[in-house]
Order: C-alpha cells, then structure tokens, then sequence
C-alpha cells in the first residue's frame, strides 16, 4: 500500500473512531448565544417553581444572580424549547439544554465539565424518577452540589423542584399509566408501594430537612405530602429540633429563596410550608395513616416566610389526620 493509501486509510480509521465515540455518548447538548462561555460571578440563591405554566418573574431571578453568564437548563427527556424562552426574557451570554437521559450519559466528563461552568443552572420537569435514577451517584450529582457550594443559582419546576430538597419523593413506584400518586392512595398506607423516598441528591444548606412537593392545590398532594412527613419523621428517629419539615408549591408559583432563609413567594398561587414539631402518630404498614397536627402556614404571592424561624406573613392552620382522613381547624375542614 503507497504512502497516499495508508495516510487516508489512516484518516478513515480516526473518522470512524471519532464517530463511534460520538454515538456512544448519549446525551444532547443544544446551546443559543455566544459560542464560548465566559467568566462571570453568579450570586446564590434558589427558585421553588411549583410547576404549571413558566413564570417569568421565577425565571428572571435566577438569570439576574447569573450576573450575565451562561445559563444551563438540565433534563432527563425532551427538547431544547428553554433556550428561546430564556433568550427571550433574560440577559445572558447563553443559554444552554443539556438532556442526560442515562447514567451512562452522566458518567461523561463533557456533561460534568458543562455543568461546572454554567453560572445558573435550572432542572426541567418530567420525571423526577429519571434524575435520582440517571444522575445519583455519578459526576451529574457531584457537579451539582460543587456549583451549589461556588454559589451558582439554581432552580426547578416540576420534578425539578421535586429534588431540590434533602429528602425527595423519587416517583420510582409510579406506574406509566398512572404517574401521579394521589393523596387517596398515599393516606391509605403510609408504607405503600409506590411511597418511595430519596435523601441527599442536593446538597442544598437551607433546604436541609425539608421535602418538597409541587403541584399542590391543583393536583391535591395535600395528603400525600403529610404522609411523606410522617413517614420520615417516624423512621428517621428525628427529636424535635430536627425535625422534617415540608413545602408544597401550587402550579404557577415559586418561592424565591435566598441562602440566609428569606423565601418570597411569587406568581398565582400560594406556597404551604408544614411544621411537623408537635405531630405524632403510630404508622402500620397496610393500615391508613393516623398523624398530627401538622401546622399548616399558608403564604400568598407578594409575602415572605423565613426558613429558619419557620414564620412568616402567613394563614396558620392545623390539619390532622385520622384514619386516612384530613381534619382542618380550619372553618369549613379547608384543607388548602
């Protein structure tokens, strides 16, 4: 073979090694903007979007402490529909999706490196399963907590907000059919199939201790977020200074939370954050929930709440539940 020969045949070797790593990496990376990132200095802070339609307001908060940087929008399953909206109403060098829709996608450095240098960084919806599933316990999870700790802002809607908390509903007993578990089933039986419960994806200082839950009103998890509170407190063996606490986020709506603790709820609907220091309760498996009272402080748009006074400008309320029902001292049994 002539030395022309073997330099393309040489050529053709390392195209097709080049195109056989290509396609053995399985995430997708679609970027809008410059084309090179560069070196900002994001301010921290966190953004608790319930889910529902986008809310700008939620969405510009963390595009201002990204300080004009570059933005990332993570997610297990979809498209890159962020990268216009973002564009559209913040101010940044880029705005980026990257979908890691496998572990094997998450153990690849690009993904890690992508992630370390975004200067605000947002979890799509979806599937919560898929996040604790894809990325817990790999370089996703690592990067992510590294961010949080150089102070990247970082928000989720959804399941996105669904793992923002130490402990996480993980969705892994959902059925394809039925996605959505109902504060009905959850009551019923507090040890359930479908009642399963991640701790410490997120590393994130005031979200220590709390669960979150989305959707709230709309899709009524009243009931299953107080099951998932009792569930843990009981088998976590908390005393009263640590225990788990809950916030639940109606769909268009969000809680802008800054390190320190000052939550600002926002959008068209209220935020529930749930005291657990006087509930108390015998859980059996197989048998509906008996547990409480729960200290409900209900926070409207416009009002704050401090995560660690748990006070606020808020309607305080307590709910108990008996045998699977919810009792409200509220006039009328209102739950929410």
């Amino acid at each position: 073979m002539s030395r022309l020969r073997r330099f393309f045949a040489s050529l053709l070797l390392l195209a097709a090694a080049y195109l056989a790593s290509a396609q053995a990496s399985s995430y997708t990376y679609l970027r809008a903007g410059e084309a090179a990132n560069i070196a900002a200095h994001p301010h921290p802070g966190f953004a608790l979007m319930g889910g529902g339609t986008d809310l700008d307001q939620a969405f510009q908060f963390l595009c201002d402490r990204a300080n004009g940087g570059d933005m990332l929008v993570l997610r297990a399953r979809g498209d890159d529909e962020y990268n216009a909206y973002l564009r559209g109403i913040c101010r940044l060098n880029s705005v980026a999706t990257l979908i890691i829709p496998d572990r094997k996608a998450a153990a690849d450095p690009f993904v890690a490196d992508t992630i370390k240098h975004a200067a605000a960084i947002f979890i799509a919806g979806g599937d919560q399963a898929n996040y604790i599933n894809f990325w817990m316990n790999t370089p996703v999870q690592t990067a992510l907590n590294e961010a949080i700790k150089r102070g990247v802002p970082i928000g989720g809607t959804s399941a996105g907000l669904a793992v923002l908390g130490e402990y996480a509903y993980s969705a892994e007993g959902d059925e394809p059919d039925d996605p959505n578990l109902d504060s009905k089933t959850a009551l019923a039986d507090p040890f359930g199939p479908r009642i399963n419960l991640a701790r410490g994806f997120l590393d994130i200082p005031i979200l220590k201790g709390i669960i979150t839950d989305t959707h709230f009103a709309r899709r009524d998890r009243m009931g299953r977020l107080l099951t998932f509170l009792a569930r843990l407190n009981e088998t976590s063996k908390t005393d009263s200074t640590s225990r788990i606490h809950g916030i639940g986020v109606q769909e268009r709506a969000a809680v802008l939370l800054e390190p320190d603790g000052k939550a600002h709820v926002v959008g068209y609907g209220p935020a529930y954050f749930i005291d657990t220091n006087r509930a108390s309760g015998a859980l059996q498996k197989g048998k509906p929930l008996t547990y409480g009272p729960f200290i409900v402080q209900k926070v409207s748009p416009g009002a704050d709440f401090y995560i660690k006074s748990w006070a606020g400008d808020a309607i305080s309320y307590k709910l108990t539940v008996e045998s699977g029902k919810i009792h409200s001292s509220q006039t009328a049994n209102e739950i929410y």
